[in-house]
């Protein structure tokens, strides 16, 4: 594992010699993987847009004729919440507001009730074998998860931060939906605001990163792996934009 921090941090490095990003050059970077998080992040819940089709939605204005309704308003909210990470740089803090704000951004426009909003009924988690919390402690266990990145989060590599803040928060599975999509976001604010690139998961590779998160309720040494890799293949894509 130090091996494979090594080899972002180097990456890291290389991109940090470029820094800082301005003006049109900055735009450019935000819109692309505004429209690569935002894509990947809904097609591994089963959103049916294709890239392109993400693209056009957020670029153009543009929908997609025959496409569910729904799968517009995801991608719509979640590049609102996208937005909203990068209101998160300055002071390197993630709360729980903030994760209610972007839930709030990303589920508005699917069920405007439960937008921003703790469950209040039992979930079960198709394919896995571990409960997620009870309604009961969800309160609880969100103070405790907040209080974690508050007062531990400078005693991790900044990467292997990211990959447990993901982790713990979508274990305890607050929404009644949106959830992984907002881990996600969590986990690339994160990563953001330390220097890093984000950690994008292509649906190519949701059936690896689903067992993976399974696996990780006993032994999560292969699912911080994962999210490592993942950075590091975001990384060798932003020096093939800057061509460095």
């Amino acid at each position: 594992m130090t091996e494979l921090y090594e080899k972002v941090d180097a990456l890291k490095g290389a991109i940090d010699a470029v820094r800082p990003f301005e003006g049109e050059m900055l735009k450019q970077i935000k819109a692309y993987f505004r429209i690569g998080l935002t894509w990947t992040s809904n097609a591994l819940e089963g959103n049916s847009l294709t890239e392109v089709e993400t693209k056009v939605l957020l670029e153009d204005g543009l929908t997609v004729g025959g496409k569910p309704l729904r799968d517009t308003f995801e991608a719509l909210g979640h590049a609102e919440a996208y937005d909203f990470m990068f209101t998160l740089l300055k002071n390197k803090t993630i709360t729980e507001k903030d994760a209610l704000t972007m839930h709030l951004m990303f589920y508005k426009g699917i069920d405007a009730e439960q937008a921003g909003q703790y469950r209040n009924q039992k979930v079960i988690i198709t394919g896995s074998k571990y409960p997620v919390c009870d309604v009961e402690q969800i309160a609880d266990e969100i103070e405790k998860l907040f209080t974690w990145v508050s007062e531990d989060r400078d005693r991790w590599h900044p990467v292997e931060f990211a990959a447990q803040l993901h982790k713990r928060f979508v274990f305890i599975h607050p929404f009644i939906d949106g959830n992984g999509r907002l881990t996600r976001l969590l986990m690339n604010t994160a990563l953001i605001q330390d220097g890093y690139m984000m950690a994008i998961i292509p649906p190519v590779l949701r059936t690896e990163y689903i067992r993976l998160l399974e696996l990780a309720h006993t032994n999560d040494r292969k699912f911080m792996n994962f999210i490592a890799e993942r950075v590091l293949e975001t990384s060798k894509d932003m020096m093939r934009l800057l061509s460095i």
